[in-house]
Order: structure tokens, then C-alpha cells, then sequence
């Protein structure tokens, strides 16, 4: 597994999010995104399995994922980020976002065939569920860009399908899309924001949506109000190379603006 590090001026939410003409909205070819570099690795003997696949039952999260900390036996064979973990599988590139101010990890972005994953886990309350609140507070953001969103009833439950108006290199326009897809865990949030492809085509989200589920959560006791962001961290075995240069300031956390190209990236490792 290939490990990449980015650069942000804030405590900011972004997802690289493909451009699609408006020619062909439907055309998976244009929804690609730009990724670092990567060595193929295999995983490790020892990796670990994916929680049970949902698709012929009703979704329960304690069963089919994402998973607290509590919930699973071993943390052997995970990629350890501090609030995440995640499954090693062959050929994901890993990246992480960096504030620039704080110098603290606030995102983590899965890279596989050409689509991509952001994570980012919030604190939470057990009593009130956030992930209704988010959705609202995206729809905002991508209204204010001009954009519209569609809420759609996905694996994990409701998802928020976003698009932008944008302009390509060559002039043409069209829109940015993202889709966005959140899970409340007990005392924890997590979202995530799925890119390239798999934001519009449901088969190549299949792999990163398991990589969703396989995700493991740390909350951790330390107490902190709801919608803090939970901390990550490089893995140990890890080496950081020089941070790229910023990408845009992209807003809030929680929803801000979501849909802007991220920093590019250098390969670690």
C-alpha cells in the first residue's frame, strides 16, 4: 500500500470530484480523477475481512459496518490512522490531508481504480444522530455554489448525490459531482465522500463502499463536543515526503465546499 501527504491552509472537507460534460453526464470515462503515483502491494497474510456484505439484508451497522472499536476482536492486519482504521487491499493508495496551520491529520483519502474515498470521523453525542444535520448543511453549501444535490436511499441509508457548475481546461462546461454517504456510531459520525467514477457509477463504487464498511472507528475517551474531528495520524511504518502544495480552502468539516480538486499529491513509502 502507497502511502500519499497533502497540504491544507484549513480544517477543511474536500473529495476529488470528477468533471462531467454536459454532452454526457452519464459517461463513467469522464468521471475520472487524478491520483499519485502508486506501487501495487499485496496485503499482508495476515489482513483482515471485511464485514458481511449487506446486499441481500436489511443494513444493520454493528453487523455490516462501519465498526467501533469495541466491536471487533483484533486490531491485527489494519492500517492504523490514529480515529481510523482501514483493510489494506491490493492496489489502494492512501492520502493523507494535512492542516497547515496545526500540522494535524484531518482527512484520509483511499485511492482504487481510478475513484476515491475521503474519510473523516466526527465526534458525537449518543442521544442525537448527526448525519441528518450534515446532509442539510451540504445542500446549503452546493446551493450557494449554484449546484443542486439529490438525496438517495443507498446501502448505508440516505446518501446526498451533489453537483456543481463548472468549467473544464478546454472550456466546456458542465458540473463537479461528489456523493456523499454518512454513518452514526455511538459517540462518533462517520463520513464519507466518494469521487471519480464511483460518484456516478454504482459499480465502480462496489470496492470503495466495502472499504467503507471495513473502516473501524477509535473514539476514544477523551471527551469532546459533537462535531469535533476526531485526530489521525500517519501510520508508524510510514515516511512523510515534502507536502504538496495547498489546494483551495474548501470550508467546513462538516459540509463547506466540497466539490473543489484537492492538492495534488507525492507518494510516501
Amino acid at each position: 500500500m502507497a502511502f500519499g501527504f497533502g497540504k491544507k491552509n484549513k480544517s477543511s472537507s474536500e473529495a476529488p470530484v470528477p468533471f462531467v460534460s454536459e454532452a454526457d453526464t452519464q459517461d463513467a470515462e469522464n468521471a475520472g480523477t487524478e491520483i499519485a503515483d502508486a506501487e501495487v502491494a499485496q496485503p499482508s497474510a495476515d489482513a483482515v475481512a471485511l464485514p458481511p456484505d449487506p446486499a441481500d439484508t436489511v443494513y444493520e451497522r454493528d453487523l455490516h459496518g462501519p465498526l467501533d472499536a469495541d466491536e471487533i476482536e483484533t486490531t491485527d492486519g489494519y492500517v492504523d490512522l490514529g480515529a481510523l482504521m482501514v483493510t489494506p487491499l491490493e492496489g489502494l493508495s492512501l492520502r493523507l490531508e494535512v492542516e497547515e496551520n496545526t500540522q494535524r491529520v484531518i482527512a484520509v483519502t483511499l485511492d482504487l481504480n481510478g475513484s476515491s474515498l475521503q474519510l473523516q470521523a466526527f465526534a458525537a453525542s449518543r442521544s442525537e444522530p448527526l448525519w441528518r444535520d450534515i446532509r442539510e448543511q451540504i445542500g446549503l453549501s452546493v446551493g450557494a455554489q449554484g449546484g443542486e444535490i439529490e438525496i438517495l436511499d443507498g446501502t448505508f441509508g440516505k446518501e446526498v448525490l451533489a453537483k456543481v457548475p463548472a468549467q473544464s481546461d478546454d472550456g466546456s462546461r458542465g458540473f463537479r459531482v461528489a456523493r456523499f454517504i454518512g454513518v452514526d456510531g455511538p459517540r462518533w459520525f462517520l463520513r464519507g465522500v466518494l469521487g471519480g467514477a464511483a460518484a456516478v457509477d454504482s459499480q465502480a463504487a462496489l470496492p470503495l463502499e466495502d472499504l467503507f464498511r471495513g473502516v473501524v472507528v477509535v473514539r476514544g475517551e477523551v471527551p469532546l463536543p459533537p462535531r469535533d474531528l476526531l485526530l489521525l495520524r500517519l501510520p508508524k511504518d510510514a515516511m512523510a515526503s515534502a507536502p504538496a502544495t495547498s489546494g483551495p480552502d474548501m470550508g467546513s468539516a462538516q459540509g463547506g465546499s466540497p466539490l473543489e480538486r484537492g492538492p495534488e499529491i507525492t507518494t510516501i513509502g
